[in-house]
C-alpha cells in the first residue's frame, strides 16, 4: 500500500486521445508535497506518511504547528494530510514527492469537500417527487408530505428523509481513470469530474476496486528521481462555467 497525494482543484478542461476522441478531465495541481512525518509499527502501531503541500508563513502557522514542523525540519505547509501506507513503502522526511507517483492509465480514488448547497429542500436533497401540480395541492407542491404515524408510535424516527443541510461534506469518487501527468509542473488530468469547488483539496489514493499497474513506481514517485525530459504535451486551458477559458 502506497502513499497518496494532496493536490488543488483547478477546474475542468479537455484532452483529445490519439483517435482525437475528446475526453473531459479535472486539472489538479501538485505544490511542493513533501513528507513531513512518519509512523511506524513499532513505535505508533500503525505505519503511515504524514505530507503537506504549499509552503506557509511562519505568521499563518500556529505555536504547536511551529514545533511540529521544526522537529522534522520542514518548511511549514498550508495543508497536511496522513495516508497509510505498508512497512516496505515509508519514506524519508523531506522527501518531495512528483506526479508522476501516478501513471497513466492508472484507477485512482478521490476525496475531497463537496460544494456547500445550504439548506435544500426534500426534493432537490433526496430526488422526491413533491406532491401533485393540482389546485387541491395549494401551494404545497413541492413539500415532502407526511413524515409521521398514528398515534402508535407518535413519532418521527430518526434518519428521516426531510429537508435541510446539504453538501458540504467528504465525498469520495473511486475508479477514476488518471489521463496524463506532467511531473515537471505538477499537474495531473484525471477523467471525469472530482468532488469539491475550484481551489479545493483533493486527497489521491491508488483505487482499492483495481489493481496497481506494473509500471507504478515504489515506494513513490519522487522528484528527484523523474527524467529530464518531459514529453507531455503543453497544459491545456482550464474552462470557467460560461465556457469562457481562463490560463490555469
Amino acid at each position: 500500500m502506497r502513499t497518496g497525494l494532496i493536490c488543488k482543484k483547478l477546474g475542468m478542461s479537455r484532452l483529445f486521445d490519439d483517435s482525437g476522441i475528446h475526453i473531459p478531465v479535472t486539472v489538479l495541481h501538485l505544490d511542493n508535497c513533501h513528507v513531513v512525518s512518519t509512523k511506524t509499527e513499532g513505535r505508533d502501531g500503525y505505519s503511515s506518511v504524514q505530507l503537506g503541500v504549499v509552503d506557509a508563513k511562519d505568521k499563518h502557522v500556529s505555536k504547536p504547528m511551529k514545533g511540529h514542523f521544526k522537529k522534522n525540519n520542514i518548511q511549514p505547509k498550508v495543508k497536511l494530510s496522513e495516508f497509510r501506507v505498508s512497512e516496505e513503502n515509508l519514506l524519508e522526511n523531506g522527501s518531495e514527492l512528483s506526479a508522476s507517483h501516478f501513471v497513466d492509465g492508472q484507477y485512482i480514488d478521490a476525496s475531497g469537500i463537496s460544494i456547500g448547497k445550504g439548506f435544500a429542500g426534500a426534493m432537490k436533497r433526496h430526488n422526491f417527487g413533491g406532491l401533485r401540480a393540482s389546485h387541491g395541492v395549494s401551494i404545497s407542491h413541492r413539500s415532502h408530505g407526511s413524515t409521521g404515524q398514528c398515534q402508535d408510535p407518535g413519532k418521527v424516527f430518526k434518519g428521516k428523509k426531510m429537508a435541510g443541510h446539504m453538501g458540504a461534506a467528504n465525498v469520495t469518487v473511486q475508479n477514476l481513470e488518471v489521463v496524463k501527468t506532467q511531473s515537471d509542473d505538477g499537474y495531473i488530468f484525471v477523467k471525469g469530474a472530482v468532488p469539491g469547488p475550484k481551489g479545493g483539496w483533493v486527497l489521491l489514493k491508488d483505487s482499492v476496486k483495481k489493481s496497481l499497474p506494473d509500471n507504478a513506481p515504489f515506494p513513490a514517485g519522487l522528484k528527484n528521481n523523474d527524467s529530464a525530459n518531459d514529453q507531455n504535451p503543453e497544459t491545456p486551458e482550464v474552462l470557467n462555467n460560461d465556457g469562457d477559458s481562463n490560463e490555469s
